[in-house]
């Protein structure tokens, strides 16, 4: 039991030093307070309705911050035993691969109070959380010292049972930027960004007027592009203008001037690309070469633009097209970790895996993430492919040309929108699309295979950012209404190149909904409803699936 009369600590003295970028930057804390203080400079970012918890290794006789894990907390109470189980095991199981485990744990529940409650009901409410989290990290040998709720400006100790040093009322947080590991993190460089909240929303299609437009432009290059997709003789031709596209509008982006405010600069890149652009690159980009294609945008002048533009085409996935975001928001999160941040990115795979939970890239790149590893391995790979690949003549496209995705044919029906997202096309199989089992990968799929190089040497017990809601599952019709079974093609007779893609019908009839996991083989194919716009698409390509 923590004496919070004295300090708070795994040691003698009670200190717990927080490491900062090098040893001049290293910041003792001594007292609950300072912990509460801490916990944002720990993730990076304030969290909210969050359960955390930091690791604590012995260093000389004292505490010293090891790795931390966090998860939104359940709604239903029912769920915190799982909850608490699976951050504890993930937690320690990740320090042991990293080759220590912890000696001690400190604990957060965070949670702002509802309307008409208090932060005080919000501490007695998440009080059986707590428990359960101390619970299971002492049945694993890993007691918690400290277990802090954070409220409504205000902290309470779940640990401490004298109301003099922590009343009733709890105890007020320190001012935002007034701490000493504040000012240490401000000299050292250390920013903390905004909320969840608000990094999720970059990557969200926004609720305006403008999204029945660029529904209309994703139906559109639905029915122009998907049968293109679908032939292997102009495929590659649909990639080549897709990329070509993709390379203009970030041409685009970079020309314009730097902006600070976040919100300012999504606005301002939504207005520099048009509804139908936004539909061709969505459509072209679940093709699993093309997407592999354009994930070797990662480094260097170039990764900025890509991430612009892959935040932009994942807020473009309205409506019935949200599954189709799984594809910008994988490449959204590849650059945020090729790049050095690993908040957006982990946030941004798991927003990949809530819209299409069978995408392997996605998943193999949030493990690897999750786990610390480096990306190195993955854009050694991309770079290798990137400089091994015949650069055509006339490849450098003129900057003020007009920037059009591939051509359609027959139908080219549009409307202006902001917000969009992939419906009905042909979606990218391989790589890192879930309808490809990990033990079978198509040949040549080069992000795949460096993210499978990256995780290839950990468990599968990783610590998960879990996506908050799971998506639901939905069968598929084949385009007569039928319902009569497909079979996929073996996997045997699957030619290495071209590579193509694993088909997807068109749009969901609701934004959110996910498609069910991959026939087995010999087992009929999933159906689309023949109601659905560009539901005449065949799930399978000729090379099988995919």
């Amino acid at each position: 039991m923590t004496n919070h009369s004295e300090t708070t600590g795994p040691s003698e003295n009670g200190d717990i030093t927080y490491d900062g970028p090098g040893p001049e930057h290293q910041v003792t804390l001594r007292t609950p307070a300072e912990l509460a203080d801490a916990l944002p400079y720990l993730l990076g970012y304030p969290p909210e309705d969050s359960v955390v918890l930091a690791a604590l290794h012995d260093q000389g006789g004292r505490g010293r911050f090891g790795g931390r894990a966090r998860l939104g907390i359940p709604p239903n109470p029912a769920d915190w035993p799982s909850a608490a189980r699976q951050l504890a095991q993930g937690l320690i199981a990740g320090s042991e691969r990293r080759g220590a485990k912890p000696e001690q744990m400190v604990a957060f529940v965070c949670q702002e109070p509802s309307p008409g409650e208090t932060g005080r009901e919000v501490m007695l409410r998440l009080r059986p959380l707590a428990q359960k989290l101390r619970t299971e990290c002492g049945r694993l040998d890993v007691p918690v010292i400290e277990a802090l709720c954070i409220s409504a400006g205000r902290f309470w100790s779940y640990c401490c049972p004298s109301t003099g040093c922590c009343p009733d009322e709890g105890l007020p947080m320190g001012l935002p930027g007034t701490s000493v590991l504040a000012a240490a993190a401000t000299y050292a460089g250390i920013r903390v960004r905004g909320s969840l909240r608000e990094l999720r929303a970059r990557l969200l299609p926004r609720e305006t007027g403008a999204d029945r437009g660029q529904e209309s432009a994703l139906d559109a290059a639905n029915r122009s592009l998907v049968p293109r997709i679908l032939d292997e003789d102009r495929r590659a031709e649909v990639a080549a203008q897709t990329l070509d596209l993709a390379e203009r509008v970030m041409r685009r982006f970079a020309e314009v001037p730097f902006l600070a405010e976040a919100p300012a600069a999504d606005l301002r890149d939504d207005a520099l690309l048009r509804d139908e652009e936004a539909a061709s690159l969505i459509l072209g980009l679940q093709d699993r070469t093309t997407r592999d294609r354009a994930a070797e945008w990662m480094e260097g002048d170039e990764a900025g633009p890509a991430l612009r533009l892959w935040r932009a085409l994942a807020r473009r996935c309205v409506g019935p097209y949200g599954e189709h975001a799984a594809a910008p928001l994988t490449l959204a999160g590849w650059v945020a970790w090729s790049t050095g941040d690993g908040i957006e990115a982990r946030e941004a795979l798991a927003m990949a895996l809530g819209a299409d939970p069978d995408y392997l890239f996605a998943r193999l790149l949030h493990q690897a993430c999750n786990e610390g590893l480096d990306p190195e391995s993955v854009r050694r790979c991309l770079r290798t492919e990137r400089e091994a690949r015949p650069r055509p003549a006339g490849d450098e496209a003129d900057a003020d040309g007009p920037a059009e995705g591939p051509a359609p044919e027959g139908d080219s029906g549009a409307g202006g929108a902001q917000s969009g997202g992939g419906a009905g096309g042909v979606r990218g199989g391989g790589g890192a699309d879930g309808g490809v089992r990990q033990d079978a990968p198509p040949a040549g799929d080069d992000a795949d295979a460096g993210a499978r190089s990256a995780t290839a040497h950990s468990d599968r017990a990783a610590t998960r950012a879990v996506p908050e809601a799971a998506p639901t599952r939905r069968r598929r019709r084949l385009p007569d209404g039928s319902g009569a079974a497909v079979h996929p093609a073996s996997r045997s007779t699957r030619p290495a190149p071209p590579r193509g893609g694993r088909t997807r019908p068109g749009p969901s009839s609701a934004p959110s909904r996910t498609r069910s996991r991959a026939a087995e083989k010999g087992a009929p194919a999933r159906r689309q409803d023949a109601r659905q716009p560009g539901a005449g698409l065949r799930r399978h390509t000729p090379e099988g699936r995919a």
